[in-house]
C-alpha cells in the first residue's frame, strides 16, 4: 500500500539567557503528486504541548546547572505523556548569553542525548534569527499578505533579526541587546553583569559591579542606549563603534522597503503589555523600544508568537527532507549527528576523472580537512546529467577521490540538489568497490558551512528528515 502521509513528532528545546523551555509539534507531511519525483513536503505544524517556562538555572555567572535543566526538560516529557524515543526530529537551541556559558557545549550534547534519538543541538545567532522568524509567524505572514516584514526577537541576552518576504528570509543578523544583560533587583541592587552592559557602561562612563546599587536614572540611560543601538541595526546601517561591538553577525541586507515591524521574544510580551517578574531590565528596555517605535517607517504589529517563537521554530522549522529517490546501504547506522557540508563545485564542460577529484580535493582543503578522517557531506548542486557514461564517470571520481574513507569504513554521504541520487548510488555499487556505507540524497538546498543531523529514514526508506543547523558556540 503506498504511503501518501506521514505525521512526525518534533521537538523544540531552547535554553535561553533569561528562560527556559520546549514545545512540542506535529508536523504533517503529504506527498506531492504534481511533483515529478513525488516527493514530501511538510504541510502542517501543528503545536501539541507549550511546556512551563523557567528562570535558566545557573551554578555561578559563567555556569548552567545542567543537571537542574535536564531534571526539568525530563519532566516535562512526563507531563506532556511523551517518551522520548518517540522523537523523531527537533532541535535543541543554546540562545544568547547562555552560548557564551563555559559548559554550552555540554549542555546542548547532553539535551540531545536525553531529549530523543534525533535531535540537533544548535547555537548559530543566524540560524537562532532564522527559526525565530519563522516561529513567530513573521515569515509566514509576509507570504500571506504579501510583503516584506523586519521582525526582531528580544530575549535575555541578544536580539535576533531577520527581513522575510513573500514567505522567504532574506536576511539575517544578531545583536547582544536583551533584557537580562543587566540583572538589577527590585531593591536597585545589581546582581548580574553581563558583558554587553558592561561595554554599554564603559561608552555612558558608568563603572558599577556585581553588589553596587544603582540609580533609576543609570538604569534608564543604559536601557535607553540598548534600545538605540538595537534600532541602529534595525533601520541599518550600524555604523557606531558601540553598535559593532555589540553585533555577533553582519548587519543586514535590507530590500528598497519595509512594510511591517514585528517584535516577539520575552522582552516583546512586556512591549505589548506583558507583567515584569525577572529582576532585570526587561521592562524598561520594553519600554525605551516602545519609545523609538514612531521612528520606523511602517507600522509595528503583533506577531502571533511571541516569547515562544524561538522554541517553537526550533521544534517545527528546522526540519528539511530529503527527495524520494534516495540510495542507502542498510550497514548505515542512524542518526547521522553534526556532519559538515562541503560543496564541490563542478563544471560539466570540463568533466573527466581526474577533474571530479580535483574538486572534491580543493573542498577537502578548503576546510583544512583530511580526507579519510571524518564524516563529512559532500554537496553537488548539478554535476552530471542522468546519463549512464556520466553517472559512470561520477562514480569512479568518487571512489578515486575518497580511497581513505572507504578504506577506513567510514560513511560517504553524498548529497545533491538535483533528482539523481538514486541513479548515482546504483551507478557507483555496481561499476565501483564502494559496496557498502554508501548514502545518497537528493532534493536538499544546502549551503557550505552548515551541519547536518541525518535521521532514521521513513516510508520503507524513501525518504530521510534532516535537519540543517550550525554550531556556531560564542567564545568565552
Amino acid at each position: 500500500m503506498e504511503i501518501n502521509r506521514i505525521e512526525i513528532l518534533s521537538v523544540g528545546v531552547d535554553v535561553g539567557s533569561s528562560t527556559s523551555h520546549l514545545v512540542f509539534s506535529k508536523l504533517i507531511l503529504i506527498k506531492d503528486e504534481r511533483s515529478v519525483t513525488r516527493r514530501f513536503n511538510i504541510e502542517e505544524r501543528n503545536i501539541i504541548y507549550e511546556g512551563r517556562i523557567i528562570n535558566t538555572p545557573l551554578l555561578d555567572d559563567n555556569t548552567i546547572d545542567i543537571d537542574s535543566l535536564t531534571d526539568f526538560f525530563k519532566k516535562e516529557y512526563q507531563r506532556a505523556g511523551i517518551d522520548p524515543d518517540d522523537i523523531q526530529t527537533g532541535a535543541v537551541i543554546i540562545t544568547g548569553e547562555s552560548a557564551r556559558k563555559q559548559n554550552a557545549k555540554q549542555i546542548a550534547e547532553a539535551l540531545s542525548n536525553d531529549a530523543g534519538k534525533f535531535v540537533a543541538a544548535t547555537a548559530g545567532p543566524n540560524f537562532e534569527s532564522l527559526i525565530a522568524a519563522m516561529g513567530s509567524g513573521a515569515t509566514a505572514r509576509s507570504k500571506e499578505d504579501n510583503k516584506t516584514i523586519l521582525s526582531c526577537d528580544i530575549g535575555g541576552g541578544t536580539s535576533n533579526i531577520a527581513v522575510s518576504k513573500n514567505g522567504e528570509i532574506l536576511s539575517t543578523s544578531c545583536i547582544s541587546v536583551g533584557g537580562r544583560v543587566l540583572g538589577v533587583s527590585s531593591e536597585g541592587k545589581i546582581w548580574r553583569i553581563d558583558e554587553p552592559a558592561v561595554k554599554v557602561m564603559q561608552h555612558l562612563g558608568l563603572n558599577y559591579k556585581i553588589g553596587d546599587q544603582i540609580s533609576k536614572e543609570d538604569i534608564e540611560s543604559i536601557a535607553s542606549t540598548l534600545a538605540e543601538t538595537l534600532f541602529e541595526v534595525i533601520r541599518g546601517p550600524a555604523n557606531s563603534t558601540l553598535a559593532r561591538q555589540l553585533m555577533l553577525t553582519d548587519d543586514l541586507t535590507f530590500p528598497s522597503r519595509i512594510d511591517e515591524y514585528s517584535f516577539s521574544g520575552g522582552v516583546a510580551e512586556l512591549m505589548y503589555g506583558g507583567l515584569d517578574n525577572y529582576d532585570d531590565i526587561g521592562q524598561i528596555l520594553a519600554d525605551q523600544i516602545n519609545s523609538l517605535a514612531p521612528k520606523l517607517t511602517s507600522a509595528v504589529i503583533e506577531p502571533a508568537n511571541k516569547i515562544r517563537a524561538t522554541v517553537i521554530g526550533a521544534g517545527a522549522y528546522s526540519l528539511s527532507i530529503s527527495g524520494s529517490s534516495g540510495f542507502m546501504d542498510d550497514k548505515i547506522v542512524f542518526p547521522i549527528r553534526n556532519v559538515p557540508v562541503i560543496r564541490v563545485d563542478v563544471d560539466r564542460s570540463k568533466l573527466s576523472v581526474e577533474y571530479i577529484i580535483s574538486q572534491i580535493n580543493v573542498s577537502f582543503q578548503r576546510f583544512d580537512l583530511e580526507e579519510g578522517e571524518d564524516i563529512i557531506a559532500l554537496y553537488f548542486k548539478d554535476p552530471v546529467m542522468a546519463s549512464y557514461p556520466q553517472l559512470e564517470l561520477f562514480a569512479r571520481s568518487i571512489e578515486g577521490a575518497l580511497t581513505n574513507s572507504i578504506q577506513n569504513k567510514i560513511p560517504i554521504i553524498l548529497i545533491f540538489d538535483t533528482d539523481i541520487a538514486c541513479s548515482v548510488g546504483s551507478v557507483i555499487r555496481r561499476e565501483t568497490d564502494l559496496k557498502t556505507n554508501l548514502l545518497s540524497l537528493d532534493e536538499l538546498n544546502l549551503k557550505e558551512g552548515e551541519w547536518i543531523d541525518i535521521g532514521e529514514p521513513l516510508v520503507a526508506g524513501q525518504v530521510f528528515p534532516v535537519t540543517v543547523k550550525s554550531l556556531v558556540f560564542h567564545s568565552n
